[in-house]
């Protein structure tokens, strides 16, 4: 076969290829051709690299193996998250939604120098190792995370269960790196969890948002309600360290606690820019609502918080969040690959994109770990004015005064797992004093 022929038909295989998205996608009218000659030109330039290491390269390559790198390389230079999905990724994301897939149970994003941790996911080997969000993977095992994709990272990082990761990974404020060992497991994701904070005050907890999420939300808010004798008095939504996931989910969980006005919307270059808006009916009837946000809450979770803060349904309570207000499309491509590419950005009610910038919390509060045995050590004695010795007496029994009428709730206590966790989260114990100084306001 000449060389000339082997360019064309090297051309007419990397322009079914490009086009294969758009083909699927079809963005519509907001969509335009770049100019053809332009277009063939750079394929030509494609097609003569590609045909160059096809020649001289060291090693012999396979098309399809050129061809997917291409497409990687293209994606990655765009964003930290527009990406190339082949077989297995493309796969392995389908899972994810779903709460169930093997690994170490952390949202990532590229980096510069490595691999950025989001969040860790509650409950999973890598939160239970001690990551955090905001932690900078620089190797991964023997292997230098500045060196590879976002996409081999991932690969690196998952595998069979019960096998172990090493991940070096550069922590503020630490003076040298850290090396973290990390058990592969299956991860099970609970998307939500509740409990009671105090007599008639809910804990929400969303980890994640997946498929089912804004139904288990409000079920959860039912029993709740149930197990506090029919009604409560306030709640706390905690998205801390929630990396986010689909977009439908954070509508659905946003609606369920506000009667009206926009959610959010997406606004495209190419496509159908989106709007969503609230239905009638609040779950929580209107009650005093604090939404726990830090660094690790992102995507929809942002998308949850900056609805909330908006329409002043809910008091924002914590550190900023991670910042990602971008939308990616996933478009299915031949052979069971796919690519995920950035095609919007979101807008929060009030008509702010977040992307880069994050929302700031109505309250700042540092989270710091308390231990039990130390608050004990440290806790002194108060003393007042009826421990002196020789204090006045307040002539209380001459004259009978009325009481100030005290707020009582009633309903189930907390349980003792969350006892033990308010003494040790102070963003949720600020967030838990708020409530009660809420209800005891507008209590009677």
């Amino acid at each position: 076969m000449s060389l000339k022929l082997r360019r064309a038909l090297l051309a007419i295989a990397a322009v079914a290829v490009l086009t294969a998205g758009v083909l699927v996608w079809q963005p519509g009218n907001g969509y335009r051709q770049a100019n053809a000659a332009t277009d063939y030109q750079q394929l030509q330039k494609f097609s003569h690299v590609m045909d160059i290491v096809r020649r001289a390269y060291v090693e012999k390559v396979s098309d399809e193996k050129l061809i997917e790198g291409a497409l990687s390389g293209m994606l990655s230079s765009l964003d930290p998250h527009s990406t190339y999905l082949n077989k297995e990724m493309y796969k392995q994301m389908t899972v994810d939604t779903k709460g169930e897939f093997g690994g170490l149970g952390i949202e990532i994003s590229a980096a510069e120098g490595g691999i950025r941790i989001v969040s860790p996911i509650e409950d999973t080997p890598a939160d239970r190792a001690g990551v955090k969000a905001g932690d900078l993977i620089i190797k991964i095992d023997d292997q230098l995370a500045r060196d590879i994709s976002l996409a081999e990272g991932v690969k690196l990082m998952r595998g069979k269960p019960g096998t172990s990761i090493v991940l070096t990974i550069f922590r503020e404020g630490e003076n040298q790196p850290l090396e973290v060992k990390i058990v592969r497991a299956i991860i099970k994701v609970k998307s939500v969890k509740s409990d009671i904070l105090a007599p008639g005050y809910a804990y929400l907890r969303v980890t994640q948002f997946q498929e089912r999420t804004g139904k288990l939300l409000k079920g959860q808010i039912s029993d709740l309600k149930k197990r506090s004798g029919g009604s409560l008095a306030g709640a706390v939504l905690d998205l801390r360290n929630n990396p986010g996931g689909l977009l439908n989910q954070a509508v659905e969980v946003s609606d369920l606690f506000l009667e009206k006005g926009n959610i959010v919307s997406t606004k495209s270059r190419a496509g159908k820019s989106l709007t969503f808006d609230a239905r009638a009916g609040d779950a929580l009837s209107g009650l005093p609502l604090i939404v726990l946000i830090n660094n690790g809450s992102a995507s929809a979770s942002e998308i949850v918080a900056g609805a909330l803060q908006d329409h002043h349904r809910a008091v924002l309570l914590g550190t900023k969040s991670f910042g990602k207000g971008s939308v990616q499309s996933v478009i299915p491509l031949q052979g069971g690959t796919a690519i995920k590419v950035t095609t919007a950005l979101y807008y929060t009610p009030s008509g702010r994109s977040i992307q880069a910038t994050g929302i700031d919390p109505d309250i700042q509060v540092e989270q710091v770990i308390n231990k039990p045995a130390e608050q004990a050590k440290s806790k002194i004695p108060s003393v007042s004015e009826r421990d002196l010795k020789g204090h006045l007496s307040n002539g209380n029994k001459k004259t009978r005064l009325k009481k100030a009428k005290k707020v009582e709730i009633k309903g189930a206590g907390a349980s003792a797992a969350m006892q033990e966790r308010l003494q040790m989260d102070t963003q949720l114990q600020r967030a838990l004093d708020l409530l009660r100084g809420l209800h005891a306001l507008h209590a009677g």
